[in-house]
């Protein structure tokens, strides 16, 4: 079983057009949304979902009213205001200024405070019309999301283990922060989708630069290149120079945009310049992971 992820160094790349349209096209797989800040793989392959699990990133101070004596000593260790006084004089929590760090609970002389897992989003299995697909969602201005990430790898894997399915398709976040970290850690190939302006090239560098110290091996896509042929041909020489493989130039294309605006995957829209490319690169892809089978 092998792991692919899309990642990106910027957002709005077309990691998520690209994941759905391999979804379509690899036959034995499990899908795998880990962009949980901003999950929408969901919204192409319409799942149904099939279980549904809460999602503990931490801890959160809860206190019992009957066992608080009022003494307020929670309040002036608190660092993060979480802890005040109501109209009512009972010493209250904000659940949203509470960061968990628990000193509250170590120095309440009666013990009133206590830590408890703090629900900070929701995991879900779906089946779809594809396969099984895992996905999942962080709660509003909640964090632990590469925790949340981790746990929906997880989950991807042991249904494509359990069902001996031959890919794990991984549609990953953009960026270089820890869900970025969390969707490339042990995979075996990380596909980079830039597009040809400078802050894609950039980015492009910094998400590279990144699956390297993790010893992830990478490919790279240039989605829309025919926009910037010159930013296009910086890429190509910087993959050359850096022995990237470079396994695609997607073009412009206002079918992907078609697609995308009738929730239907690019490759079951129709034929178009666009999704005759992506099938190309995704034939590059199966010949290099059946390789390292």
């Amino acid at each position: 079983m092998k792991q692919l992820v899309i990642i990106s160094g910027k957002g709005g790349t077309g990691k998520t057009i690209i994941s759905a349209s391999f979804a379509s096209l690899a036959l034995n797989k499990a899908m795998a949304d880990c962009d949980v800040d901003a999950a929408n793989l969901y919204l192409l392959l319409r799942p149904e979902i099939i279980e549904t699990h809460q999602f503990s990133g931490g801890k959160q101070a809860r206190i019992n009213q009957e066992e608080c004596t009022g003494c307020g000593e929670c309040i002036e260790v608190c660092r993060f205001d979480a802890i005040s006084k109501s109209n009512s004089e009972d010493i209250v929590i904000d659940p949203l200024s509470c960061e968990g760090c628990a000193v509250c609970s170590h120095i309440c002389p009666p013990s009133a405070i206590k830590m408890e897992d703090a629900i900070s989003g929701e995991l879900f299995i779906s089946k779809t019309s594809y396969g099984p697909f895992v996905h999942a969602r962080l709660g509003i201005g909640e964090e632990s999301s590469g925790k949340l990430v981790s746990e929906v790898r997880k989950k991807a894997k042991d249904i494509a283990e359990k069902e001996n399915l031959e890919y794990v398709i991984i549609d990953g976040p953009p960026g270089i922060g820890c869900p970025v970290i969390a969707s490339l850690s042990g995979t075996d190939l990380a596909l980079i989708i830039t597009e040809p302006s400078i802050s894609g090239i950039h980015d492009m560098k910094r998400v590279i630069e990144t699956a390297s110290h993790f010893n992830t091996k990478t490919a790279c896509c240039i989605n829309k290149f025919d926009i910037n042929l010159q930013n296009t041909a910086k890429i190509e020489n910087w993959c050359k120079k850096n022995s990237i493989p470079l396994l695609g130039k997607i073009p412009f294309d206002p079918k992907v945009t078609e697609a995308m605006v009738k929730t239907i995957p690019l490759l079951e829209y129709g034929e178009s310049p666009a999704s005759g490319e992506i099938k190309k690169i995704w034939q590059k892809i199966h010949n290099i992971l059946t390789r390292e089978a």
